[in-house]
């Protein structure tokens, strides 16, 4: 009886632990997933330095930024900030990083037409002539379909400018990215105009920004507008155009230009997305071509207000086939937060930096390393979660 009893005590033992083993082995397993779903870590190779251009100003909003590296290594950085987009009151502040810190954003153009008028403005570009001096090209007007471009010349690295002028007709000037320097020493700038649909034209100046030759619009807006190129050269002196299109189109669009940018391709479709929002790429020194770029479409899920919930940066050989680098800000909320309008340059010690919109409240500067990028290929247009993960982004 006594052995009797001392094996079912024993059964009973063995059969308590085998549910303890098996609840803890489910709750590991339920941890080990939520964990996997909670804490995926951002993939960030390359990236040397992220911070913000200013934390407070005297202006609630802030949008398109352009970045310019000194001679002296200084940076300056140029947007246009007020109360909102088309507010008149609205003006393109500058800021310059000296010894490691930004400055405070200050007032260096207006849309002010008179005593009782006033026009807000928009989307400067900063650029140096080779040699010479440092340009702000900016737009003045209600809207992108009423705007005209504006020049103010600055002798003394962006301390002082001069009074502003119109470009002249139909010369818009770069319209949000940055002009670039052939071989022949001409300069091509991107533009665009909205007033008769979404077209891209060109301008070229042969005397260091004196003047500018217009170049006619390179598309059809029935078949596909684009505005806002950003321009990439190649070892065989081709160019090649990248572009916004509108939000039916969902990608971005490009163009090839073999003769300096006098006359261009037909313009076709690329395998990236594109949310109708501003882009900027670069060819770097080894070659390479950088672009910095809104990987989603303007009505995708879980990519933020208008696609602009997550901004991503790839990087090619040709142009043509290019592999994701970073992802360097990522939400998924619509309610008005944004990462947009990037601006991308390489500086003389071959680190690039990266500007672009923070929620419309400040302008982030981002610092890559790009010799320590870490690359996937992109796939029929798909960005490689698995290798370079969508993380939600935590600054606040």
């Amino acid at each position: 009886m006594k052995s009797l009893k001392l094996l079912l005590l024993i059964f009973s033992i063995s059969i308590i632990q085998s549910c303890k083993y098996s609840n803890s082995e489910s709750d590991s397993k339920a941890n080990t997933s939520k964990d996997s779903t909670e804490t995926q870590k951002e993939h960030k190779a390359g990236i040397v330095l992220e911070e913000f251009v200013y934390k407070e100003a005297d202006f609630p909003q802030c949008h398109s930024a352009t970045l310019l590296e000194l001679d002296n290594g200084e940076l300056l950085c140029a947007f246009f900030g007020g109360t909102h987009e088309r507010h008149p009151d609205v003006e393109i502040r500058l800021t310059r990083k000296k010894n490691g810190e930004w400055s405070a954003p200050r007032s260096i153009a207006d849309g002010v037409q008179s005593e009782d008028k006033r026009l807000p403005t928009w989307n400067p570009v900063l650029y140096q002539i080779p040699g010479g001096d440092i340009k702000l090209y900016y737009k003045v007007g209600p809207s992108p379909s009423e705007w005209w471009g504006m020049e103010k010349t600055s002798k003394d690295n962006g301390k002082t400018w001069s009074e502003a002028k119109p470009l002249g007709d139909k010369i818009i000037g770069p319209v949000k990215n940055k002009p670039i320097q052939l071989e022949d020493g001409s300069i091509l700038s991107g533009s665009s105009t909205e007033d008769e649909g979404w077209r891209v034209h060109f301008e070229r100046s042969t005397d260091n920004g004196e003047s500018w030759d217009y170049i006619e619009s390179i598309n059809d807006p029935d078949e596909v507008g684009i505005i806002q190129p950003t321009l990439l050269t190649h070892p065989d002196e081709s160019i090649q155009m990248l572009a916004r299109t509108r939000t039916e189109n969902m990608y971005i669009a490009e163009s090839w230009s073999k003769d300096g940018g006098r006359s261009w391709s037909k313009v076709e479709k690329t395998e990236l997305p594109n949310n109708n929002s501003g882009i900027d790429a670069v060819t770097l020194k080894d070659g390479r071509h950088l672009l910095v770029y809104n990987h989603s479409t303007r009505k995708q899920p879980d990519m933020g207000h208008k696609g602009r919930g997550v901004l991503n940066v790839a990087i090619s050989d040709d142009g043509k086939n290019w592999d994701a680098a970073l992802v360097l800000d990522y939400l998924k909320e619509k309610d008005g937060k944004q990462f947009s309008y990037p601006a991308v340059i390489q500086t003389s010690d071959g680190l690039v930096h990266i500007a672009y919109t923070w929620h419309r409240k400040r302008i982030k500067h981002i610092v890559i390393d790009p010799d320590k990028l870490e690359t996937t290929p992109i796939k029929d247009g798909e960005w490689p979660k698995k290798n370079i993960p969508l993380v939600i982004s935590t600054d606040k």
